[in-house]
């Protein structure tokens, strides 16, 4: 990865002198990165020992360019630059120092490692240590997803970590702010105490979740003299990107650290912000400005073009009402085009439709495309794929809360496994395995999948659940053909096989060998399907590291079954997709929610905004048991959540969005409006009225100009 040509700025800021500390600010788009790549090609070229200088980011998925730059450029012998955000430091601190502070913290085995949970294996235990009191009858009036109560509950013990507050505290802040239906309130207490008896079964049990994680080396390590002196004079240059995505703790840790580093790059976003709801705090971000030395402001952004950049203005006045004819310019035409459709369907063939004359008749390369939602229903990703896929143009989706069982894919090798593990009674619906078939056996459509499940089906009592292909007759083996009878054959030997071997593998280890000898090979649905392959992968990964941390439940019983604990997790939802963001280097359109492009922090030529009259582009995701704005520093003890802060606070999310997205288009914007949405209703929200607004202005600044 080679550097583009530097301007002024960046140059000045590359080779500034190696003791001084600086805040970099301006758009999105400004170049504020790549100055940050030429800060660190420049350390390294003067000398500075590459394990000496530590690159800090809020999120993994934003340290991407530091990545390729370190492995396409040959690098000084002798050690690499650390790449880490305040939890990957906070847990490599943590296994270094273990036997320092494991008793001190109040684990009951200070003796014994660690385990150090992931997302996914956080909501395993949380489900573990709630289930005996939803059996109580704990949050009986709330209408939730199993998945989602685990997920907000956890989310208050990070929000907790990440501010600064103790987590015992959590359920009177909330209550404190709380000025709906009295009845409520008690959910805030049942939280509290669900809340309480995870942290215990977690120190009882030496779990660290991404809180204690955080609480150990905020409470422990950075406040021993011995940990803060290793960590100090390990690293002694510090570059820190995106500052405004990052949490208050992240901040006050640089806070201490900045006065001993030799230099220091911070680099700050302007109208970013965007992960609130995952603790960012920007105000907290930019007051580290006034511990550096020296405060530079790059010119805007170098990928927003000037029309782009009126309409941008233009939208955010209209959103708050103030946005007068003089406001408008006729140039404001060229950055947008309006989609209007009557039915939600016919808003996807429009969208389809133009994405075709791009590519096709424009040229257009795909990966230059991104198709944008407040929300990305099945539905909604099904349609516009499958239209896209019979133009004949690559797509892929991004949705991070996309649960894996919601993936074909996933649900044939859940299938598969039920068939080869008959000692689990949990036999496979019917349903299941016609679908199965059907994305198993290549070229199989669903009509002869089901006569082949009608006529497969062995009778109850049988060792196995398929009939071999020879035992159908012969006018059903015509109809469902001879080459799918030979695939599936093929594929039902393999499981009786594994059947009568009579020693169950681990179950990632047995969807390992299915995928490599079977799925994957030339007949078979999996073959070639570089998405199927890519699921097949995330799901193993996530069974391994279920695997590593579930000793404590399997030491307690002794005929636990991973697999099947496993099979039952992810069927409720517990066990959920990795954020894991699709690759920039595929050329395919991508269809995601708005809020994950924006956090990817990558730009496109054009954008297609769906649904403007959808209220979710305005309002506030509801959580019952959380929330973002009130677990903050920024929130006075006792003041109460009114409609006029949930107001104030949607309004500043949509001028957000709207920043974000605008920075990040180089060519033009369509806005995509349709009269009913898609649950077949009329809806007005506040992106669409703004728009209406905007589309006024300029009506009456033709007419003033004729």
């Amino acid at each position: 990865m080679s550097l583009p040509e530097l301007f002024s700025t960046q140059s000045a800021i590359a080779q500034t002198p190696l003791n001084r500390k600086i805040f970099l600010r301006g758009e999105p788009g400004s170049g504020k990165t790549t100055a940050g790549l030429a800060r660190l090609a420049y350390l390294l070229d003067k000398g500075v020992p590459a394990e000496q200088i530590l690159i800090l980011l809020p999120q993994r998925t934003l340290a991407r360019p530091y990545h390729d730059y370190i492995t396409q450029n040959p690098l000084p012998p002798g050690g690499i630059p650390t790449i880490v955000t305040l939890g990957g430091l906070s847990q490599r601190t943590i296994q270094l120092f273990w036997p320092a502070i494991s008793s001190e913290a109040g684990f009951a085995q200070p003796h014994q490692p660690p385990l150090f949970l992931t997302l996914e294996t956080a909501q395993y235990y949380m489900a573990k240590v709630v289930e005996p009191f939803l059996e109580r009858g704990y949050f009986e009036q709330l209408v939730i997803d199993r998945n989602r109560l685990y997920s907000q509950l956890l989310d208050n013990l990070n929000k907790a970590a990440l501010v600064g507050f103790a987590y015992t505290t959590l359920g009177d802040r909330l209550k404190q702010a709380w000025n709906g239906q009295p009845q409520h309130l008690i959910l805030f207490d049942q939280a509290q105490e669900c809340i309480n008896a995870f942290r215990n079964y977690c120190l009882e049990h030496n779990l660290l979740d991404f809180s204690l994680q955080i609480e150990l080396f905020l409470h422990h390590l950075w406040r021993s003299f011995l940990v803060r002196n290793y960590l100090q004079s390990h690293y002694r240059h510090l570059i820190y990107d995106n500052v405004e995505e990052d949490a208050p703790a992240a901040h006050d840790v640089v806070r201490d650290w900045l006065p001993v580093f030799e230099s220091a790059l911070l680099i700050y976003d302007q109208q970013g912000g965007h992960r609130i709801f995952l603790g960012a705090d920007p105000q907290s971000a930019a007051s580290l400005a006034g511990l550096c030395d020296d405060i530079v402001e790059f010119p805007p952004s170098l990928i927003c073009p000037p029309a782009i950049r009126q309409f941008q203005f233009a939208l955010v006045k209209a959103v708050q009402r103030d946005l007068k004819m003089d406001d408008v310019s006729p140039q404001i035409k060229t950055a947008f085009t309006h989609l209007p459709a009557r039915f939600y369907p016919e808003m996807v063939d429009m969208v389809s439709s133009t994405i075709h004359q791009l590519v096709h008749e424009k040229q257009v390369a795909p990966g230059e495309i991104a198709v944008l939602a407040p929300f990305v229903s099945d539905s909604l990703r099904f349609s516009l794929m499958n239209r896209l896929e019979q133009y004949q143009i690559p797509a892929r989706s991004h949705r991070p809360s996309r649960s894996l069982y919601d993936e074909p894919a996933v649900r044939t090798l859940i299938t598969l496994a039920k068939l080869a593990h008959p000692h689990w009674k949990m036999p496979p619906t019917r349903e299941e395995i016609r679908a199965m078939l059907v994305h198993c056996i290549e070229d199989l459509d669903l009509v002869r999948a089901d006569l082949l499940m009608q006529m497969g089906t062995a009778p109850k009592g049988s060792p196995f659940a398929l009939r071999p292909f020879e035992e159908i007759r012969g006018e059903g083996r015509e109809r469902i053909t001879y080459s799918a009878g030979l695939r599936y054959s093929r594929l039902r030997a393999w499981l009786v096989n594994y059947i009568e071997q009579q020693e169950e593998q681990e179950l990632d280890v047995f969807f390992a060998f299915l995928f490599g000898e079977v799925l994957s090979q030339p007949g078979y649905g999996f073959h070639e399907q570089l998405d199927n392959a890519a699921v097949t992968a995330r799901l193993i990964e996530s069974i391994q590291k279920f695997r590593q941390v579930i000793e404590p439940v399997r030491s307690q019983q002794p005929d636990f079954s991973v697999g099947l604990e496993y099979l039952n997790m992810v069927r409720q939802g517990v066990i959920s997709a990795q954020y894991l963001l699709p690759s920039d280097e595929e050329d395919a359109v991508l269809i995601s929610p708005a809020y994950s492009f924006i956090i990817s922090n990558r730009s496109v030529r054009f954008q297609f905004w769906l649904d403007c009259g959808n209220i979710g582009w305005w309002e506030r995701l509801y959580q019952p048991l959380t929330h973002p704005y009130i677990l903050s520093r920024h929130w006075a003890a006792g003041r109460l959540w009114t409609d006029a802060e949930e107001y104030e606070t949607n309004q500043q999310s949509l001028m957000r969005i709207i920043y974000g997205l605008t920075y990040r288009c180089r060519d033009q914007i369509f806005l995509c409006t349709s009269r009913v949405n898609e649950r077949g209703a009329e809806e007005r929200g506040a992106l669409l009225l703004a728009f209406q607004g905007l589309l006024r202005r300029l009506h009456q600044r033709e007419q003033a100009h004729e």
